[in-house]
């Protein structure tokens, strides 16, 4: 009896609990940004709501978390095959599309000061700045990830046999850039 218990045991299906912490974490976030726009969209509703145009500067963040998840795909893949040097190369260009990509936001938030949209203000213009500096915060942590992922890659801790790292960093930059792709069209179209 006690050995069908083991076997009962040993084919049910395990994750490692790293993945699951970042999938825990990911989830978490998407309750985040959902309870936010689920703010937005009710305070909306209660008037007033001071209208603005978004800088034009916030869609080129939409193209740098595009771009950047491609290029973090391609280094998934390429470790998968053992090409190291297209690992590093991908891995170094994601890491520079998320530097990029921070900057590009610093940049937005200085148009929109120029444009008298301010953090301390109207409830719209400080929604605005909440729900992009979270999604900023959050890139933050992606950029410690890639950057761990980078230095692994540099060492060479990431290849065909040890891909859980980066396929985990590739997961949760992936979020990311559709968490950005969201958010930015929600502000965008719910002005």
């Amino acid at each position: 009896m006690d050995s069908s218990i083991n076997n009962n045991e040993q084919s049910q299906p395990t994750i490692h609990p790293v993945k699951f912490l970042t999938w825990l974490i990911i989830v978490a976030s998407v309750m985040l940004f959902a309870s936010f726009t689920s703010a937005y969209i009710v305070r909306r509703g209660e008037g007033n709501w001071l209208q603005y145009d978004i800088p034009s500067i916030f869609a080129y963040s939409v193209v740098i978390a595009i771009l950047s998840s491609f290029t973090m795909q391609w280094a998934y893949w390429n470790a998968k095959k053992d090409e190291i040097k297209n690992v590093k190369i991908g891995v170094v260009l994601t890491f520079l599309l998320g530097i990029a990509f921070c900057i590009n936001q610093w940049m937005g938030w200085q148009a929109l000061v120029a444009n008298n949209i301010y953090f301390v203000g109207n409830p719209s213009e400080s929604f605005f700045y909440v729900i992009s500096g979270m999604h900023l915060l959050h890139m933050f942590g992606g950029l410690i990830f890639v950057g761990i992922i980078l230095f692994k890659t540099f060492t060479f801790k990431v290849h065909k046999k040890n891909l859980l790292s980066i396929n985990l960093c590739t997961t949760y930059w992936h979020f990311l850039g559709f968490a950005w792709v969201y958010l930015y069209f929600f502000l965008l179209l719910n002005r």
